[in-house]
């Protein structure tokens, strides 16, 4: 007997197989040709509008799978709101604009090409990349008026762009000034934050003495009659930065010490460290040593300090003040940062804070990564290639506490896989 006989299954007008390879295009050729979109927006007219604007996919490359989860997730979305009782529509676009595509330009037909070319060469590009993608995104199944997207670079969205910042302007909210971005020296161009990666690299961390320049202003901060010579230290693993130093930070909060060591540096037998890391500290730099005052970091605002390089070349001969931050931590290094405005975000914005000017920030790097070639004992070099240099003229000048090497994670750029700075 043939027991499948005896069964009582289901009959069913659909085939058991999915075979989803060879039925799924004939689906999104139905609905392209039957215009499902168009008629669920014709059904739904007159309902609470839900509107979601894509944000726009980059035209540069077929898709993968991060298109995928996004496209696939927003469908769902929509369609979701539109059984809920929406007429829930979905804008797809493109973003057109940007160094990706300057650099497929470049790769296809080399640099230095007239702007106009490369502006005709990246258009025609983004429009090849944008067909592709829209194809792949129609093959998801994703519904939406695919036919009229909107594209960054579209003349009509330019056009309401230099609009929208000609009201910005009229209000007074543009000004020019400085601030410290992420710089590629291989793209020679700024980065965005998602496209700088993070990877491990070795530095020369070095421990840095700024002698005193204003003894009487220390004696009264840490309330003694006098103070002997002596310096301030701090930790850095860019010692490129230190002929760009302009000022020092420390934690309004936070206890500061006034040491006597032995045996005593070049400096003199007085440092200035955090308390809550003299210990530590001291026992890095092989010297002993005695707390003779503290005080709190408040006390020590605007007090300055000559540049650790003054005695290695007259052209530093200038001084650090020192400016409060609540950023300073205790974590590591000495509980005072060095500052150099024109190469770190905290240290721009503290100086400016502190009133500095922007045609006053020093700013001695070039845009291919080397020092402009008037930079007193540097100019010329690469700031990789300074890097041991300015320790061995910082140990020269006797400003050099200990150097060692040190492995940390890195900002480095996303295409060329090289270190950038700020």
């Amino acid at each position: 007997m043939d027991y499948k006989n005896t069964l009582n299954l289901p009959d069913t007008p659909f085939p058991m197989r999915g075979d989803l390879p060879r039925r799924e295009p004939a689906w999104v050729a139905q609905w392209q040709e039957k215009k499902v979109y168009q008629a669920i927006r014709d059904a739904s007219r007159g309902r609470p509008s839900f509107l979601l604007h894509d944000g726009p996919p980059y035209a540069n490359g077929d898709i993968h799978i991060g298109h995928a989860v996004n496209k696939i997730l927003k469908d769902i979305i929509v369609k979701s709101r539109n059984m809920a009782g929406f007429d829930a529509a979905y804008v797809p676009g493109w973003d057109c604009h940007g160094m990706p595509i300057e650099i497929q330009i470049e790769k296809k037909f080399g640099k230095h090409l007239p702007v106009a070319e490369v502006q005709a060469k990246a258009r025609a590009y983004a429009l090849e990349q944008i067909e592709r993608q829209k194809k792949d995104f129609e093959r998801l199944g994703v519904l939406g008026d695919w036919n009229r997207p909107y594209l960054t670079m579209n003349f009509s969205n330019e056009a309401n762009e230099i609009r929208a910042l000609g009201r910005i302007l009229e209000k007074g909210y543009v000004f020019r000034g400085l601030k410290p971005v992420n710089w590629c020296f291989d793209c020679g161009s700024a980065l965005a934050e998602a496209e700088v990666e993070y990877a491990d690299r070795q530095d020369p961390a070095v421990h840095i003495a700024f002698p005193f320049a204003d003894r009487p202003a220390l004696a009264k901060a840490f309330g003694l009659p006098e103070v002997d010579a002596g310096a301030i230290v701090i930790w850095t693993t860019t010692p490129w930065t230190i002929p760009s130093n302009q000022a020092l930070n420390i934690h309004p909060e936070f206890k500061y010490a006034l040491v006597r060591v032995t045996p005593a540096p070049s400096t003199g037998s007085l440092l200035i460290l955090a308390a809550d890391r003299v210990e530590a500290c001291l026992k890095e730099w092989g010297l002993e040593g005695d707390i003779i005052a503290e005080c709190v970091g408040l006390a020590l605002d605007q007090i300055t300090f000559d540049h650790p390089l003054a005695s290695f070349d007259e052209g530093y001969r200038r001084v650090a003040p020192i400016y409060l931050g609540d950023y300073v931590t205790l974590d590591t290094g000495t509980g005072v940062v060095h500052s150099a405005p024109a190469y770190g975000v905290e240290d721009f914005l503290s100086c400016k804070a502190n009133g500095m000017k922007d045609a006053d920030i020093i700013n001695p790097v070039m845009g291919d990564g080397k020092y402009v070639p008037s930079l007193p004992g540097f100019g010329g070099l690469s700031i990789w290639a300074a890097n041991p240099k300015i320790v061995e003229a910082l140990a020269a000048a006797g400003t050099l506490l200990k150097q060692e090497p040190h492995s940390h994670s890195y900002m480095h750029c996303w295409r060329h896989k090289t270190p950038i700075i700020y």
